[in-house]
């Protein structure tokens, strides 16, 4: 069986996407280099297209109802590297540097931090810098 390869040019490629009812698709971070994940956030349309043309992780937080650009208030951006969408076209993986090595909001590495052992989520990553000294003192929410 032959794969299917589609070059389209412009924004055409943004066609093929299966956005969900609130024109929204799942976007997973991952290291370029070691290949580990390091967080997962929402994208419309317009944020994956100003990701492939700025090459840089601009993502859709739902909680504000705007874009949100990787790093905007802790300087942590996401540098792109490749850009995959998944045999459904309903999720994309990013392929990123990841600036100052640190993708979490709470100041970790990844987002997944928490392992299940017993029947309870117990983390397993250390803090690599205190959010407050990130964001400054509460302001530490999803950047």
């Amino acid at each position: 069986m032959q794969e299917s390869t589609s070059t389209v040019s412009g924004t055409d490629w943004l066609d093929s996407i299966r956005w969900n009812a609130d024109g929204l698709v799942p976007a997973i971070a991952q290291d370029a280099e070691t290949g580990e994940i390091l967080m997962m956030a929402w994208m419309n349309r317009e944020s994956l297209e100003l990701t492939a043309r700025e090459q840089q992780a601009i993502y859709w937080s739902r909680s504000r109802g705007k874009l949100w650009r990787k790093g905007e208030s802790s300087g942590h951006e996401q540098r792109i590297r490749e850009i995959r969408v998944d045999c459904d076209d309903d999720v994309i993986l990013l392929k990123v540097e990841q600036r100052g090595g640190i993708a979490c909001h709470t100041g970790r590495r990844s987002c997944f931090y928490r392992v299940l052992e017993d029947g309870a989520w117990v983390v397993q990553d250390p803090v690599l810098k205190d959010p407050d000294a990130i964001y400054g003192k509460g302001g530490h929410n999803h950047e």
